[in-house]
């Protein structure tokens, strides 16, 4: 299922103007693409920066996407992935919703530190860190990553 709705006020393109968007997909990594693009191009839409739509974005929330589908889901094709996003001319709220267990988004090691530098988990969300605003992690019905971005 995606929907999309806008709603436009004021003067040029971008002023006043907000989107939603609400996609629920299988546990699939085949549409992690699809749906990265689809909340980038939103982005550009409400001029964001070259930097936030082409880089910030697409790696915090395929990110996002990846350990919902991979690691919550555990790549389960019966259970599903909803992400919500809103935009406005101020910033991007973006949530990844799972029905795994959750995690702790506080207790996650350093991938950059020497004793593991060789470790394969960890990146994902050292990098949303890096590249949003901000990144909470609650529960509402399953596992809910928050990623908020705000435009530069």
């Amino acid at each position: 299922m995606v929907a999309l709705g806008a709603a436009a006020r004021g003067g040029g393109p971008a002023d006043g103007m907000r989107v939603r968007i609400e996609v629920e997909v299988p546990s699939d990594v085949r549409y992690i693409e699809k749906i990265v693009d689809l909340v980038a191009r939103q982005c550009a839409t409400l001029s964001f920066s070259p930097r936030q739509c082409s880089l910030n974005v697409p790696v915090a929330l395929s990110e996002a996407l990846s350990n919902a589908i991979l690691r919550g889901n555990r790549e389960d094709p019966a259970k599903h992935v909803r992400v919500r996003a809103a935009l406005d001319e101020v910033e991007l709220v973006v949530e990844v919703a799972d029905e795994g267990s959750g995690f702790d988004l506080d207790n996650q090691h350093d991938p950059t530190s020497p004793e593991h530098l060789e470790d394969e988990d960890g990146r994902g969300i050292f990098l949303m860190k890096r590249l949003m605003d901000s990144v909470e992690r609650f529960t509402d019905g399953g596992n809910v990553v928050r990623l908020v971005l705000r435009r530069t």
